[in-house]
C-alpha cells in the first residue's frame, strides 16, 4: 500500500510545511508515502493512479472523526489498495474532480489554509496507522 498526499498551491509557510513533512516521515514507518504539489492543468489523478482510492478534501465533503478515518485506512490496507489524498488550493478543487472522487472529506467546517489542512491530514493519516498498529501515539 502506498499513500499519496497531493496538494494544489505553493507551500509558503515553513512551519506548516515542516509539520506536514514530519508526519509524512512518521507515516513511512508503516507505508510508502509521497507528498508533493501538483498543478491541475498538468496532473490527472485518475490517469496517474488508476487503481488508487481517491479521497479529496472539500468543504462540502463528509465530516469524519478519527475513528472513521482510521477505518478508511484499514479498509485500504485490507484491500491492498493505494490511497490518494488531494488538498485543494485557494480556489478549491476542479468541479470535474469532485464528481469523480471516491470520497469527499471535510476536515472541518472551518476554512483552513491548504498548508494547515495538509499538516492536519498528514497527522490524521499517521494517527490512523499508529492506532491500527497499537502504537501509544493516539492516547
Amino acid at each position: 500500500m502506498k499513500v499519496f498526499l497531493y496538494y494544489i498551491g505553493k507551500p509558503r509557510s515553513a512551519e506548516a510545511n515542516r509539520i506536514a513533512a514530519d508526519f509524512v516521515q512518521r507515516i513511512m514507518h508503516y507505508a510508502s508515502c509521497e507528498m508533493r504539489e501538483v498543478r491541475p492543468d498538468r496532473f490527472d489523478p485518475w490517469q496517474r493512479h488508476p487503481s488508487a482510492r481517491k479521497v479529496l478534501l472539500d468543504p462540502a465533503g463528509r465530516e469524519v472523526d478519527s475513528r472513521q478515518f482510521t477505518s478508511l485506512i484499514e479498509k485500504a490496507e485490507l484491500e491492498g489498495r493505494d490511497l490518494l489524498f488531494l488538498v485543494g488550493g485557494a480556489d478549491g478543487l476542479a468541479p470535474a474532480w469532485r464528481t469523480r472522487a471516491d470520497l469527499l472529506v471535510s476536515l472541518s467546517r472551518l476554512t483552513l489554509p491548504h498548508e494547515l489542512a495538509r499538516a492536519v491530514l498528514a497527522e490524521q493519516i499517521y494517527r490512523a496507522f499508529a492506532t491500527l498498529r497499537g502504537h501509544p501515539y493516539p492516547r
